[in-house]
Formats: C-alpha cells, structure tokens, sequence
C-alpha cells in the first residue's frame, strides 16, 4: 500500500475512533448498558451507513484483545480447577446447542431466505467469522454475504444481550454508575509491570502454542496464572477497559463500511431472523442446565450467546457472573464450531 492510501485509511480510522468516542460518551451520559462499546459501535455503524469517510484497522484490535485477556486472567482463582470439573454438563450442552441452532439457522437460511446451500451453511454456524468467511469462499459461497451475516449477528448480539441482560435481573450492565471503578492513579508501577508483561509474554505464548485466539486467550492465561500463583494482583483501571471497549465497538461499526444502505438493512433483517433463533435456542438450553450446574441462568444464557468472546466476557464482568465460565464456553464455542464446521461441510456441501 502506498504511503498516501495508508496516511488516508489512517486518517479515517482516528475520524472513526472520534465517533466511536462521542457515542461511548452520549451513551455514558445516559447510564446506558455498556456504554462505551455499545455507544461507540453504534454510533460508527450509523456513520457507515450514512457513508462517512471512516475506516476500520486491522493492526488495532490485537492490541485491545490483549487487554481484554488480561483484565479477564485478573478473575481467574483457586477455585477454577474444582469449579471446572464441574461444568462439563455445559460443554455438553453447549454441543447440542451447536448443532440444534446451526440446523435451525440453516434451514431458515436456505428455505425461507433463499441463501444458497454454500453460504447459507457458513452462515448459519453461530461463530469463528473469519474461517467461516475463508472455508465459504473456498467452497464457491458468497463471500460478502457471508461475512456481513456474521457481522450482523455479532452486532445485534452485543447490542441486544446488555440492555436484555439489565431487564432481566435488574443489574446494570456497564452504566455510568459503577461500583467498581478503578482510578487509573490507582495502578502502582510494579502492577503496570506486571500488566504489560501478561500481556507481551501471552501474545508470545498465545502465537507460540496456535492457540484459536492468541491474542486474547494469551494474556488470559498467562494473566490468570499469576494471580492463581499469588505472584500479582494488579487491577485493570475502568479507563483503560473504556478505550479498549470504544475501540472494539470502533471496528464492529467499521466492518459495514463500504456497503449499500439498502444491502444492510437487508442483511440485518435476515439476520435479525437468525439471531433471534440462536438466542431462543441458548434460553432454552440454559433453562435445561440451571439444575445441572451451579451458575445462575442468566451466566448460562450469556455463556451460550453467539457473540464475540471479549464482548460476552465484559458483560459477565459487569455482571458480576463467573466469568471464567464464560470465557471457557465461548472459547469452547469458536473450537467446537471451526472443527465441527470444516469436518460436515467436507460430506454435506
């Protein structure tokens, strides 16, 4: 890429990190459920549909995973091994519940919507966007609708599970009000230390092992590890859990950049269908494991909806539910599916 092109998508990028910013904010002013990346990628969704000169960044999201991973590694305690143990019924579950939502998806996909075989199987399964998107391709599917499905259905399920999280039990999922706000003056420098070595030496070990996500599941453990082994207890500070949020929301909004207003209102309505029926389908399964393990339903429900692992994870944080369990299940989730999905597609398309 040429230097000027680079300088101008760059450019674009900052423009769009700077909506991302001001619906973070708005939403902040209001109390709304995890404000700053709700805020944010709502706001930079409308500017792509409006056609504002904004662009996504592909260098930018690692860096804000790892952060992610980190903070989730700080939840991680002696009582993970025992509490693990005891989840596999959800591992279980969580495989019936792949395979009932993936059939539903597709048979909605294919004979209502009229998708072809191809890209209505790669966009039925309820994770791993970016395998779904290359085995799609490679098997002759559409490309750009399969990845605006997926687009779509990570969007609405962000979106839509905070503010439907806060009905439900009545906590506030990341408003303005926090309990458990942490001064960025509250973070030592031995705890700084400690935090950007989770984070350097789990990319390193994350990209060294091929784990599915380096980024984030790295420093996760690498993080988690020194605080199961009491080496440290260093605390993310809100502020830079905040930027990471704005700029996650920033890229989700990005990815429906360059796409016909009229393409993405169709797009969001197919797949307003299908996410509505992974999510019925995730209720129904966490209503079949509440007595199976001891997480409240809500953990289940969330652990189970198909949207992004550090999205999810930040709602369980807020939430105040097992978020190990969470992130476990979603890690669980993106494996079960690119495994599942490669393997059937070599017999059935």
């Amino acid at each position: 890429m040429a230097l000027p092109d680079y300088l101008t998508k760059q450019s674009r990028f900052v423009f769009a990190l700077l909506i991302g910013v001001a619906g973070g904010a708005i939403f902040n002013a209001f109390e709304l459920p995890l404000a700053w990346m709700l805020g944010s990628m709502a706001a930079v969704g409308a500017a792509a549909i409006l056609g504002l000169p904004i662009a996504g960044s592909k260098p930018a999201r690692p860096p804000m995973s790892a952060i992610i991973g980190a903070m989730l590694g700080t939840q991680f305690g002696p009582h993970l091994i025992a509490d693990m143990i005891n989840w596999w019924p959800a591992l279980i579950g969580l495989a019936i519940y792949l395979l009932i939502a993936a059939t539903l998806v597709y048979w909605y996909l294919v004979k209502i919507v009229g998708l072809d075989p191809v890209t209505g199987y790669f966009s039925a399964m309820p994770g791993g966007l970016v395998d779904m998107v290359l085995l799609g391709a490679e098997r002759g599917g559409d490309e750009r609708t399969i990845a605006l499905m997926h687009s779509s259905r990570v969007f609405l399920v962000v979106f839509c599970i905070p503010p439907l999280m806060t009905f439900v039990t009545g906590a506030q999922v990341g408003g303005g009000n926090i309990s458990n706000y942490v001064a960025l003056s509250e973070m030592m420098l031995v705890d700084a230390v400690w935090f950007l070595a989770a984070i350097i030496a789990g990319v390193g070990f994350g990209r060294l092992a091929r784990l599915p996500a380096p980024y984030i599941l790295g420093p996760m453990i690498v993080s988690g590890t020194l605080h199961f082994a009491g080496v440290s207890n260093f605390v993310v500070p809100t502020f830079i859990i905040s930027a990471a949020q704005v700029v996650l929301g920033t890229l989700i909004g990005c990815r429906f950049v360059g796409t016909a207003p009229k393409e993405i209102l169709r797009i969001m309505l197919i797949s307003g269908g299908s996410t509505l029926i992974l999510l019925l389908v995730a209720l129904t399964m966490s209503y079949a494991l509440r007595f199976e393990i001891d997480i409240p339903i809500e953990g289940i429900f969330l652990a189970f909806s198909p949207g992004g692992l550090p999205e999810m994870s930040l709602v369980a944080l807020a939430l105040n539910i097992e978020v190990s369990f969470v992130a476990l299940c979603h890690i669980s989730r993106i494996a079960m599916v690119v495994l599942g999905a490669t393997t059937i597609s070599r017999f059935k398309i």
